[in-house]
This record gives structure tokens, sequence and C-alpha cells, in this order.
């Protein structure tokens, strides 16, 4: 990889004028606020907040400026040369006083965020200024005072107080100019003028996302998270990552008591203080009272029951009934003689581990070490398989790296934004900002995909294409860019190859001929391949839409194909970018956590890479490919016959019992393990399949460091001590390490935490060498590739050449192959699997937030409104959803969004289990399964298991 491309770097013009009576020096278009600030002159102001477009509706920062009968805001008034400013003039001043003192003659006589210090210090950024100025109410003020609105605490997280609000606007920007979500405004005029909440409606009926930037914005607690209404005191604030989505946001925890009590978003280079709801409120989870705080074996006797799986409540279920509790040294012993006993016994690989993209990168690349030095084999895996294997098996291929090229809020940079496959305001929601920013600074956006999200209501154009058709609408398009005459051809030339073999195989995939099969009228996939290929700068970002098909790696070769044709590779704006699905899938992926690759994704097979990790590690490897989940899963049925079958695993903080597709064949295989020894924070449902459980971490309970789906490396901090006897990951890796005959020493604090990163980053020092611990510890994040200590770390990539053997792109046709499973007269219909706004992967961490389960507290099925009208159904009645493998019985939900023929269900609720329907037929190249298309059938009625909050959710459901 390459050095980042500059972008056009002007250097700013300067001027000079008089504040205060002193020639100061001002960047042109700065405000005088601004530069007041630089120079630490304080001009109080409340309407106005760092990274916000500033408003000038407060006048709290005025001053006055010569020549000029009014005075001027300066939060919204531009320097100009030669001006002549008064900011601390008697006049400024006080009329800065006065605007203090009605806006505090409206407050209620007790605040909702003050300072035990000082109790006069109510109303929060208003108090604050008030005290700098020496502002005092008059009685007769606080006898004019309003006429007080009532509370609205109609929603889960946040408490809204009107009679705290003073209009200042910065919650009407948060909502609609920063994360765009269109909900909060300013109705009604003069005395009557009001913040209001869709059409007047209470918070929690409003369309609301509870992204909480609004409460993060707001000044004097008018707008508060529930937890935090009262003291703003806390033991300490302790700056981390949000343990998530792969978008990787830092945040600070606000914690007292050892408990979380709120989050902030940080500055962070991926969110620049933005966060969802998940990260802002599902923070409770971590102190949920059925975390693992102790050992658990199994009972002598008590066998494992895959079908009772099916029927488990998690809020209910006494694991007491099955397994007992135990000290650390014998479950350790237990744990690791087990796995020792089976690898003695049956051969190096009899074993299999599966490792966590939710943990840190130190544990991910320990784990995989584990596996290859101490199983003796390559059979590791995580999740990676289920959600982007496909992706990084096309783009290692086709363009050497199976990062992205592009970071997310490259976007703005961007003419045309392409979203395929992909619902990022659900599942990448910051993300999802910074192109519904870019649209709002005139860029067009066009969202392909089968279902119509909310991020179409920005599109430019939508192509709502069937499912299962990617290939024949992306090779349509890539048709028209060649029979057009729109190919760059100077970039073909230089650093692509295949180019005729592509063009030959696009000659059958007109739009005219690919209309009827994907769905888009052929005029619509001309228009976008059009504008692609003109624009300027165009990036594609997709999502596991794309990925998740026996046809998934196919998928991204036309898309690495459009690209490629069209020169929209290698610069600022334009490039390829899979939205990464769990917060460390990037970097668990990085640090070896997949069967064909050591770390930085060199293969197990290449003699020069496998001599390098046996010297380097110093025992003798395995260079066979392992086997990866699914394959493991089969292999833990085969025949005792089979020397290769997986008798025994080590899992940690994955729930492939709910994870994986067609559940009922995982979960059997589970159960069929000689030996299972599952590592986790809660019990999970594969955990209820183990032989022994360890009781680890959550995330904000330790130090560690993550790779978000940016190439950021980023550094989160512990910020509260683990319950009961729970450990960290990272120790019981190296316990478990250290029983199987592995002499492994990582001094230092968090189980070595620092030594570990040192050793991995030797291990991928052609990607992070220039990112030691010492700097991570600095400046929390930094973008890879970083090859020096002065590197600042590349966020565009492939600038001249792209890291294959012969620097060039290399270009694979695709043929349309349909999917494994197609609907038929038994089953009619296509079941689309995916995630939702409050909810993660399965819902082990997001089903125990309080706020976020509040929200949505029960599995829906969603179907267009059509469909249901033709079956005679009704939002909220029950139905039963049933494949080949398995049936649900589950709420309907409207939604006109899904196309007709199709039931989406999202795979977070252990009560309504996507995956015991789903198909395991495989993607030939990526070996991900085909979580995202197989026939179902419909029917009214059915049983489904009592969900918490029903009563709640059914007003969710219209």
């Amino acid at each position: 990889m390459n050095a980042p491309a500059k972008l056009n770097e002007v250097t700013p013009q300067t001027l000079e004028f008089t504040l205060d009576g002193k020639k100061v020096q001002a960047y042109s278009g700065e405000t005088i606020l601004s530069v007041a600030k630089r120079l630490g002159l304080e001009i109080p102001h409340l309407c106005y907040k760092d990274g916000m477009r500033p408003d000038g509706n407060c006048r709290a920062c005025v001053v006055e400026i010569k020549g000029e009968r009014t005075l001027a805001p300066s939060c919204c008034r531009s320097a100009t040369a030669g001006m002549e400013v008064q900011a601390t003039s008697e006049r400024a001043v006080k009329s800065q006083k006065m605007v203090l003192e009605m806006l505090l003659s409206d407050m209620p006589d007790r605040g909702y965020k003050w300072d035990e210090q000082d109790e006069s210090l109510q109303h929060g950024e208003l108090s604050q200024w008030a005290d700098h100025m020496r502002v005092k109410v008059r009685p007769e003020l606080k006898a004019l005072r309003r006429e007080q609105p009532a509370p609205d605490v109609s929603h889960p997280a946040m408490a809204v107080n009107l009679d705290a609000c003073i209009q200042c606007n910065r919650c009407v920007r948060a909502c609609r100019e920063e994360q765009v979500n269109d909900v909060i405004g300013y109705a009604l005029r003069g005395s009557h003028s009001e913040i209001v909440f869709d059409l007047a409606d209470p918070m929690g009926d409003s369309t609301c996302v509870a992204c909480g930037e609004c409460v993060q914005a707001c000044p004097t607690g008018a707008l508060m998270p529930k937890t935090r209404i009262g003291s703003q005191v806390v033991d300490k604030k302790v700056d981390s990552v949000c343990p998530f989505c792969g978008v990787g946001c830092l945040l600070t925890y606000n914690v007292k008591d050892n408990k979380i009590i709120s989050v902030d978003g940080r500055d962070g280079p991926a969110n620049h203080k933005r966060l969802c709801v998940k990260g802002r409120f599902g923070f409770d989870y971590a102190h949920n009272p059925q975390r693992l705080t102790q050992p658990l074996i199994r009972k002598a006797g008590v066998p494992k029951d895959p079908e009772a799986l099916n029927e488990l409540n998690r809020d209910t279920a006494d694991w007491s009934a099955v397994f007992r509790e135990a000290t650390w040294e014998e479950a350790l012993e237990l744990a690791a003689g087990g796995l020792s006993r089976l690898r003695d016994t049956h051969g190096k690989k009899a074993l299999a581990g599966f490792g966590s993209a939710k943990g840190s990168n130190e544990e991910a690349y320990l784990f995989q070490k584990l596996v290859r030095t101490g199983f003796g084999s390559n059979n590791v895996d995580h999740c990676t398989r289920l959600c982007h294997a496909s992706s990084v098996a096309a783009l290692l291929e086709g363009v050497g790296s199976g990062a992205v090229s592009n970071q997310v809020n490259d976007v703005e940079h961007s003419d045309l934004i392409v979203v395929i496959g992909s619902n990022p305001t659900a599942n990448h929601p910051v993300a999802a900002t910074w192109m519904k920013n870019a649209v709002k600074a005139g860029k067009k956006l066009v969202l392909a995909d089968p279902r119509i999200t909310d991020i179409g209501r920005h599109a430019w154009r939508t192509m709502q294409f069937k499912p299962d058709t990617d290939v024949a609408m992306l090779n349509a398009m890539i048709y028209t860019v060649i029979e057009e005459g729109l190919v760059d051809q100077n970039f073909i030339k230089k650093r692509a190859n295949n180019f005729e073999q592509l063009k030959a195989n696009v000659k059958g995939y007109s739009p005219e001929a690919m209309e009827p099969i994907c769905g888009i009228p052929a005029a619509t996939l001309r228009e976008v391949a059009r504008e692609f290929a003109k624009a300027k700068a165009a990036m594609i970002l997709w999502g596991m839409g794309v990925s998740q098909h026996v046809h998934g790696t196919d998928n991204v070769r036309c898309l690495i194909a459009l690209c490629t044709v069209t020169g929209q590779i290698g610069k600022p704006g334009s490039g390829l970018h899979p939205l990464r699905g769990q917060n460390n899938v990037q970097g668990a992926s990085d640090a070896g956590l997949i069967p064909m690759m050591f770390p930085n994704y060199q293969r197990v097979d290449n003699t020069g890479a496998h001599q390098w990790f046996e010297n380097f590690w110093g025992t003798k490897l395995d260079d066979k490919p392992g086997y990866t989940v699914v394959e493991i899963m089969h292999k833990a049925l085969a025949d005792d016959s089979d020397p290769h079958k997986i008798r025994g695993m080590y899992i940690e903080g994955e729930n492939p019992a709910m994870s994986d597709p067609d559940l009922n064949h995982a979960r059997h295989a589970l159960a069929a393990l000689e030996h299972l020894v599952v590592q986790d924070i809660f019990m999970t449902e594969t955990a209820w399949l183990a032989d022994v459980v360890l009781p680890a971490t959550a995330w904000p309970e330790k130090t560690g460091t993550v790779s978000n789906t940016d190439r950021m490396v980023q550094l989160g901090k512990q910020a509260v001590t683990p319950p009961g006897e729970a450990k960290p990951d990272l120790w019981i890796i190296q316990q478990i390490a250290r029983r199987m005959g592995l002499a492994w020493n990582y001094p230092g604090e968090h189980a070595g935490v620092a030594a570990v990163y040192e050793e991995m980053r030797q291990a991928m020092h052609a990607a992070i060498a220039g990112i030691t611990w010492e700097r991570l510890e600095r400046e929390s994040s930094v973008t890879y590739p970083c090859l020096s200590a002065d590197d600042p770390g590349q966020p565009t990539v492939f600038i001249d050449s792209f890291p294959t053997a012969d620097g060039r792109v290399r270009l694979v046709p695709a043929d349309i192959i349909p999917a494994n499973e197609r609907p038929d007269a038994q089953y009619p219909f296509v079941l689309i699997t995916g995630r939702q706004l409050e909810h993660w992967h399965t819902g082990s961490m997001t089903r125990r937030s309080g706020v976020l389960d509040a929200i949505e507290p029960m599995a829906t099925a969603s179907m267009c409104g059509a469909d249901m009208a033709e079956m005679g159904l009704q939002p909220g009645d029950v139905v039963t959803v049933a494949s080949r493998r398995g049936q649900v019985a589950i709420h309907l939900r409207r939604d006109d969004g899904t196309p007709r023929g199709a039931v989406f269900i999202p795979f977070a609720y252990y009560e309504a289990a996507a995956n015991l329907i789903t198909n395991a037929a495989l993607d030939p190249f990526g070996k991900i399964p085909e979580f995202k298309y197989c026939a179902v059938a419909i029917r009214r009625g059915g049983t489904p298991p009592a969900a918490q909050g029903f009563g709640a959710a059914q007003a969710m459901l219209g």
C-alpha cells in the first residue's frame, strides 16, 4: 500500500484586526468567537458548540464593533481586516449579563445537572457562565417566569425537561444537521415557541432513534440521560472505544461506584463525538445480574441436550441444574486437560478453536497462536466467516488486500456514493451520518438493495433489485460503462489485468437483457452506471447483503471490476469499503484468527510465511489450511472413523449456537463434542452445551486495542473491575496455553497486554510497524498502514499500485450463479436475515441492556403491506415462518421497504432464532454461509415464546 494522496492543500490566508485594544491575527473566514477562544479570551456563549454550525440566536456572545450601531453575535460574525472589536466593553458586557440573567430567570428552582460543590450551579453551562460573569437574578424577573411545561419521561433513555430549555437550538442542529434524523424541530412563534419531537409527540412515541446527540448538545439539562439527572460528580472518566459495530467510535465512560452511569462521545477520527443508541445507552449490559462470575463445570451425568435450547429462556433459565461452581484451578485443569487428552489421543486435527471479534486484537492474536502452536493445527476461525469472508476472498484475489481502500467519512470527497447490500442507519449508524451529511452537501447517493431501508430517504436513486440478482445488476452496469465508451483506458492500461476477459464476459449482460432478471429498469441501470463512471470520485460501500450468498465472492468481484473499469479507486472519495459488522472483526482477521492465514493475511501454505512464523514462534506449524466455522460443525458430526473428526473445541466470546446457519445442525454438532470449553461473559446458548464455562471480562473491564472498519488501530482502557471471579480473557488464554505445554510469559499490567501487542506488532510489521503501544497511549487512534514512528497513517491506499505480485488489480469475470435454494410451491417466500438498530449480533449483550431491550423488546418478522393484505394478515399477528430445516413463530411487522415475496427476520432474538431456518450452503471461495437467501413458507398462527415487554412492543408493530 502506498502513501495517501494529499487533497488540494491551501495555506489559509490571515488577516489582522483589533480585539479589546490588541492587534490579533485571524484566518480568513474565522469567527470572532473562534479567535477569542484561541487567544484565551472567554466570551459567554450558549447556542454555539464546537463542531456545530454557529446560529447566533442566544445573543450571550455579543460584542461591540466600531462603527456599527448594534451589537454583533461573535459566534457567527467573521473577522475582517482592520475591524475593531470590543468583547469586554461596558456595553457588550452589560448585554451579555442581561441575556444570562433573563435566561436564568426562567429556569426551575431545582435544575437537572448540578455541581455538588456549589449548589448555585444548577443549570449546566448556563449556570457556569452566569457564575463566571457574576450574574444574579433579580426577584422581579423571577416573578415573571414563564409557565413551566410538564416533564416528558416517555422515552426509556432520555428525559425531556423543557422548563430548563433556553431554546438555543443546539438539539435541533444536532438532530437535523449532524445526525440527520430530522426528529427535533422548533415550533410556533414568540413566547409560544417550543422544541418539539415530530408533530409535537412525546419523545418516546416519536421517530427518535435515541442516538443521544441532543442530550450531548444540550447546555442546561433540558434533555438529559435519565441516568445522569442530578449531580454530575463521578469517580472517574475513562477513555475507550465503543464495543459494538465496526465503526469504532471513541467514547468516554463516566464511572461512579464501579458502575458506568453514562457515556459521552469522544472526538475520535471515526465519529467526532457522535454515537448511536447502542454506544450511548447500551453500556449497562456489563452490569447485568446474569453476568458469569464463577467458573462452572458440568455436573456428572447431566447430558447435553441441543433440543432444549429451542425452549430456553435466557431470563429465567437456572444453570445450577446443569453446572456446579468450581475454583479457577479446577476449571482450568479440566479445560486444558481435556483438550490436551484429545490432541494426544486422536491427533492435532481433533481440536478446533473459535475466537472472538468482540474482544481485543491481543486476545485474537494470542488465541490463534494457541490453536496453531498448542493445538497443532490451523482449525481456528471467528465470525468473519459469517459476515465478510467472501469480501476478503475477492479483495485479496483482486487487489491484494482484504481491508478497505478509503475510510467511511471520505464520502465527503465523493460525487457519487453507492450503498449496496447494507442498512447503514441500523447497522453502522454513525457511518450513516457521514453519508447523510454528504447528501446534504450536494453529493448523490444510490441505494442498491432488495430492501429499501431508511438511508433510501436520502438517495438520489434507489435500485431495489430482486434478491439474489446482484451479479446480473452489476454486470449490466459494467456492460454500460464499456459499451458507452466510459472506461478509464489510462487506468486499465497502467493498473489492471484481465480487462479483455471481463469485457468478453459481460457481452451478454446488457441492461435490457438483465432488466427482467434483476428487476431494475434498463434506463436506471444505464443512468447510474454513467453517473458512476463520469463522477470525479465515486465510492462503493457494502454490507452482508452482498457477501452472505453462495455467490458472495462473485458479487464483490463485480464491485472491484466496476471501480476498476471507471478508475474509481486509489484517490480520495473513491474506492471500495466493506462495512465491518462487529467492533473488532477487522482486527481479529488482521491478527490471524482465520484458518488459512497467519497474521496480516500471510497464507499458511506459503513456504516463506510458514518458515517465518515457525522461527518467530519457535515451533513446528501445520502447513495446511484449517477448517472454517461451518466445516468444523460438519466435522464434529463426522463418523469416528474420520481421522479429522473434531472432538474438542475451545470457544472464546462466540455464540455459534445462535449465529451459525441451520442451528439445529450446529447445536447437535456442539453437543456431540467430547469436550467443549466456553469462555464468555454470559450463559450463552453455546455455554449451555459446554463441559467447562470460564467467566471472562466485558469490554469496559479490559485494556486492549481494536481495529475498526477504517483500518484504525484504537486503544480502549479498563473503566471498571469485573464482577466476582471473572478474569481477563487474555489471562485465561495464557492459563490454558501453559497447561497445554506452552511456556508463555507476557509480563506487565492487564495480563501483559502491552507485551502481547508488541509481539503482534512484530508479526504484522508490514502493516503496523509504526504503531507502538506508547504511541497508542498517546494518540488513542492510528490508521494503518503505518510503517514508521513519523508515519501519520495512510487513510487512502492503492494510490500508485496495488499490493499484488505485479502491482496491478486482477479483474475476475463473474456469471450468474443462482442461490442454493429457490422458492417453490411449498416454500414460496424468500427469507432475508440481518440486524436492527437497537440489537447486535446474537443479542447476548444488547438484549441484556435495559434501555436497548425496552426500545425493541420483541422479535418481529417484517413483510410488505401488499403481501400481508393478500394473506389477510395485520401488524401484530403471529405467523410461523418455516424452511426445510426448522421454523419459528413470530409477531408480524409491516415494512413496505421489504419486497414482495420476501420476509425479513433479525437474528438477535433467542426466542425466535432466525438461524433455525437459514441455509448452511457455502460460497466455494469465501466458505461463507448463505444467510441472505433461503426458501420459506409463511402461515398464520403459532405460539411464540413469551417476550418481555410485549405490551410496550405492540405500538411499534404498525
